[in-house]
């Protein structure tokens, strides 16, 4: 609830960190959709940013989460990583109760269900959606991440050891049904992990979902949001997972959540992707084997969630057969590939 802020304390922490409007009393008002923070804008002589929280009551994973992304935005600054730019933190809490950031307000719009004009109809602006999605993780990998303070950041070191039995530990304790194909992709992926891998930042849940584009046309990215999943890992991960509504080299009118037809073809955003980034993307079916089995897990969580009748959100009904629709993919490709079977 906004009456939960100390307004008065708020506008004095701005008078300190010097933005605009010295000793006059914020405008703030909620925000819709942060689904693991909340949002607020705040206004102040013509000023508008964003700050975002975590709820009262917050476990410590979820406050965790926060710090995590204030760092990571912290070394974002000054890159051409499209992102809000950072104002300034309260990572102790002391300030309003809970940690917190300011970040500079975006003006653009974010993909939902449908999109809208001119790229709901036209094939050649909606190629420019995909190059510029693919483009802004590219520019993410390229990030010196030990330059920019982020040591300790995650534990990059045999990151690809851990990733199977990581996930099926998180999967044990709420798995509840047979799920075709889990095992057949896990045993593929202890098997076959990438000749070379580079360490570097990742998103953690890099999709249409989590980026903004600015208005207009061309298509360009206007920020990278949403950065709960943040770590140092392996960013190939990211760009599998950013190219889950491709089937093959052919992009899916049904995606993944959101229509892709008339985008470009997979080839096309790994060429892209090699370009701006440096990175080779040879082992790309690995990370794709990978993306699918890892999200269909993750979103086992809520749709056992609903089954036990502890998630309230109707949509969550359609991970169960979503679920099993990535873990088949997932096997598929895996039995496709050398050393399938």
């Amino acid at each position: 609830m906004i009456a939960a802020l100390d307004i008065a304390r708020l506008g004095r922490w701005l008078d300190g960190i010097g933005v605009p409007g010295d000793g006059a009393a914020p405008v703030v008002e909620r925000l819709t959709g942060g689904s693991q923070n909340e949002l607020y804008t705040v206004s102040r002589a013509g000023e508008r940013a964003v700050l975002r929280m975590p709820p009262r009551g917050a476990d410590a994973a979820r406050v965790s989460g926060l710090h995590r992304e204030l760092r990571l935005l912290g070394a974002l600054k000054g890159t051409d990583v499209p992102h809000a730019e950072l104002i300034a933190g309260d990572a102790a809490g002391e300030v309003l109760g809970m940690p917190f950031y300011l970040m500079r307000e975006i003006d653009g719009w974010s993909p939902a269900a449908t999109w809208p004009t001119p790229f709901d109809r036209d094939p050649q602006r909606r190629r420019e959606l995909a190059f510029a999605l693919v483009d802004g993780i590219a520019r993410l990998a390229r990030v010196d991440w030990r330059a920019r303070g982020l040591d300790g950041f995650g534990r990059p070191e045999q990151f690809h050891d851990r990733q199977v039995d990581r996930w099926l530990a998180f999967l044990s304790p709420y798995r509840f049904r047979e799920l075709p194909g889990l095992d057949a992709a896990a045993d593929w992926l202890r098997r076959h992990w990438p000749a070379g891998y580079e360490p570097g930042i990742m998103h953690g849940d890099y999709q249409f979902a989590n980026v903004m584009y600015h208005h207009g046309t061309p298509a360009r990215l206007a920020a990278i949001i949403d950065w709960e999943m943040t770590t140092v890992g392996d960013p190939l991960l990211d760009l599998a997972w950013a190219l889950l509504g491709w089937d093959g080299e052919q992009p899916r009118q049904d995606g993944f959540y959101i229509d892709v037809s008339g985008m470009p073809g997979r080839s096309e955003l790994l060429a892209h992707y090699e370009q701006v980034s440096g990175r080779s993307t040879a082992d790309i079916d690995y990370y794709l084997v990978l993306a699918n089995w890892k999200l269909a897990v993750v979103l086992e969580k809520s749709y056992a969630a609903l089954v036990r009748g502890e998630a309230v959100d109707p949509k969550v009904e359609m991970f169960g057969p979503l679920v099993l629709q990535l873990l088949a993919t997932a096997a598929d490709l895996a039995r496709s590939l050398p050393g399938g079977s």
